[in-house]
């Protein structure tokens, strides 16, 4: 008996629909393989945000980003290209392939989750309270009988008043300029502020360096990768455990930040 035209045709097709779904990890694309085979890796970075990104007197990019972009280009053994982006167009030109990482300052939530992934931990970026070398303070408790400047209002004074002693003396400031200077002038003991802040602070080698003494909200960057990249994703967070291991990320945040990388980063 012959089987009809219109059923054979189901046949194949249900057969080639079965092919599909079988074989469609192994079709998805391999972000990883194609980088290697073009040589080349691109890598969204800012370009307005220094230290993590800006630019330099010869209109070359540099900062934090840009060197740990270099790094994971020369890790996979592949040139880098750096494409600058704004925060509000990096993750689309992510998830429409115009890059293959996103190293941009890029904080995790959940909104952003579902729309791409996210590597470790590689830079910090937090609001913390800082001082110089000799000022023992290694968390709140120890901020009793302290004078600390903060800026009114901001995250790290919303922060700090919850966990800080009844005894520790609080200065609130109305600019981010006037809670550096009270510090830099000796008006108070340590400064609660963000680590970016300290970073450019610390770019001009004041009298009195801004040491870290322990943080009071963490928001670290991660590296932003698209969904389903499982190959790319472990490979950068070998790349990211290496630099952490052998101290070359270490000497990045000394570099941009001038401060050591955390132990619990």
């Amino acid at each position: 008996m012959k089987t009809p035209i219109s059923t054979f045709c189901k046949m194949v097709l249900a057969c080639m629909l079965a092919l599909v779904l079988a074989c469609g990890p192994a079709l998805a694309s391999d972000t990883l393989s194609q980088i290697k085979d073009a040589g080349v890796l691109k890598v969204a970075v800012p370009q307005d945000f220094p230290p993590f990104g800006s630019v330099g007197p010869d209109m070359q990019p540099l900062g934090y980003d840009i060197d740990m972009a270099s790094l994971i280009a020369a890790k996979l053994g592949v040139k880098v290209k750096l494409v600058p982006v704004t925060s509000t167009n990096r993750i689309p030109y992510l998830t429409t392939g115009k890059v293959d990482l996103v190293i941009s300052s890029l904080g995790k939530n959940p909104k952003r989750a579902a729309v791409i992934d996210f590597s470790d931990a590689y830079a910090p970026f937090f609001n913390g309270v800082f001082g110089t070398s000799d000022e023992k303070v290694a968390g709140p408790a120890d901020l009793a009988d302290k004078t600390v400047a903060v800026t009114r209002g901001s995250i790290e004074d919303l922060e700090l008043t919850k966990v800080a002693p009844e005894s520790t003396v609080i200065k609130r400031f109305e600019d981010n300029s006037s809670t550096i200077a009270a510090y830099q002038t000796g008006q108070v003991d340590l400064v609660a502020t963000g680590n970016v802040v300290a970073a450019s602070i610390n770019e001009k080698k004041p009298a009195k360096m801004l040491e870290t003494k322990f943080m009071i909200k963490n928001s670290p960057c991660y590296v932003g990768i698209a969904k389903d990249q499982p190959a790319l994703m472990a490979k950068v967070n070998a790349i990211i455990a290496g630099a952490k291991k052998d101290g070359s990320l270490g000497a990045i945040s000394e570099k941009w930040l001038h401060n050591p990388l955390p132990e619990n980063l």
